[in-house]
């Protein structure tokens, strides 16, 4: 007769087994939605690290000697920005309300400091990033998850006196407002409406009153279409949305070559890294209008695959917020739901002429430093929510 002999783990297989424990919330309810919303986040960041490669080679040539240049950051953005995500999904989102006035006050400092003429680095008529050379720093990334913080718990606490006006709703639009005047110094027209998303999102899910909200909606309104048209760019912005075949060579210049770029790729593309776009066609074409190299190159099938992905992160982000815990991981999961989706509508209505061109990133894909990093980081705390309902 043989006896079977139970073998002890070893001491290393003790310790990972412990920490995959602690880390995976064992012995906890976690939905599914959070391992989808994982795998979302993830194909987006694989996408744009393949397609940065792509539509970033020639520019890095010819400016930086290295068609891996650009590729380069971008990797070391991603991982950074994973780690991020793992750090930010791993706390309890609670624990970021006793924080949300330090993030605030050095959100606000920093959007000061961007203005100081030799401190913020003026770039194409913008003063928008702290830093120098390729290693900058924009204040606005960081800012729009602070003032998503500080919206969801004022609206939070006070839940029973959401319909005061004075309470519950002032204190959101005050901070709101001196972000959005701070921000629209710089100017970035484009960040002050994501910011505004934001907060209305945070507002709506709160409960706050239907004629409040419609007052504010049409004073947002009303002041995006002055600002539009006071300013000479952003009217030239306008008009070239309206029409813009009327001067291809110039305000028309960029939108015509991203079409001509999205026509060019049909339903399959005409093949990763042999769209022609990037060869100093498309401006920003790594950045802005990246969409339209996913276009050219792996065709309608590939736009559709991400305009797909942010559909699913969409739907995930509005689950986790139906079936959150409390109240304040809600609002947390709505704002940032309609963060990520609102400006991927945004920079995608952009590129496909739906939309003025507003110059914001398409979240997880574009290359960027700060807005992977804090779009990372608020995607980690959508998980929190999530790996904490029931």
């Amino acid at each position: 007769m043989s006896v079977a002999v139970e073998r002890m783990p070893s001491p290393l297989a003790r310790r990972f087994a412990l920490v995959w424990r602690r880390w995976s919330l064992a012995g906890q309810a976690r939905p599914s939605v959070y391992v989808l919303l994982l795998t979302t986040v993830g194909v987006l960041n694989v996408v744009g690290v393949v397609m940065v490669l792509s539509a970033s080679s020639v520019a890095s040539l010819t400016n930086y000697g290295s068609a891996w240049y650009f590729f380069e950051r971008q990797v070391l953005w991603t991982l950074l920005g994973a780690l991020v995500f793992a750090v930010t999904a791993r706390i309890d989102y609670h624990v970021w309300r006793r924080w949300v006035i330090p993030m605030l006050v050095v959100c606000v400092a920093l959007l000061v400091l961007v203005l100081v003429p030799g401190i913020g680095v003026y770039v194409a008529g913008s003063r928008r990033w702290l830093g120098s050379g390729a290693w900058r720093f924009q204040p606005t990334e960081p800012a729009k998850l602070a003032l998503l913080i500080f919206s969801a718990d004022v609206l939070a606490r006070r839940a029973r006196e959401v319909h005061d006006w004075r309470r519950a709703v002032r204190p959101v639009l005050l901070v709101f407002g001196l972000i959005a005047v701070l921000v629209m110094r710089q100017p970035d027209m484009a960040s002050t409406i994501v910011l505004a998303l934001i907060v209305g999102a945070a507002l709506v899910v709160g409960g706050v009153r239907l004629r409040h909200l419609a007052v504010l909606g049409g004073a947002g309104v009303s002041a995006a279409a002055l600002l539009a048209m006071i300013e000479p760019y952003r009217r030239a912005r306008m008009l070239s949305f309206l029409n813009p075949v009327s001067d291809p060579g110039n305000t028309g210049y960029q939108i015509s070559q991203s079409l001509i770029a999205l026509g060019s790729g049909g339903w399959t593309g005409v093949g990763l890294g042999a769209g022609r776009s990037k060869w100093l066609f498309l401006p920003n074409a790594h950045t802005d209008f990246i969409f339209a190299i996913i276009g050219e190159e792996v065709g309608l099938l590939g736009c559709l695959l991400v305009v797909a992905l942010f559909a699913a992160f969409g739907v995930l982000g509005t689950r986790i917020a139906l079936r959150a815990p409390d109240r304040f991981g809600t609002l947390l999961a709505a704002g940032i739901t309609v963060w990520v989706v609102g400006q991927a509508v945004i920079n995608i209505g952009g590129v496909v002429g739906l939309l003025p061109v507003s110059g914001v990133p398409l979240p997880f894909v574009s290359f960027g430093g700060s807005a992977l990093v804090f779009t990372m980081a608020a995607a980690g705390l959508l998980s929190s929510v999530a790996r904490r309902t029931s």
